[in-house]
């Protein structure tokens, strides 16, 4: 399929999925990556009880309270 073609095709709201290789496809700014923090025990267990309460493991407790306060900063 041609540029023009492909163009013509999404904006009349066709399905274009086909003509993608998803494979390669990014995230930009969304893709992960591994950070280690040391925590004291009594934050680990206060973010287990946390976690629990909320039915969540204690890494998206972590990760809803960094991106909340980071949110609130920006």
């Amino acid at each position: 399929m041609k540029a023009k073609d492909f163009d013509k095709a999404f904006e009349q709201g066709e399905d274009i999925t086909p003509h993608l290789d998803i494979s390669r496809a990014r995230r930009p700014e969304l893709e992960t990556r591994r950070v280690n923090v040391d925590f004291p025990e009594w934050m680990v267990q206060r973010l287990d009880r946390e976690a629990k309460r909320l039915g969540v493991t204690r890494q998206s407790v972590i990760k809803m309270w960094l991106a909340e306060r980071l949110e609130k900063a920006a």
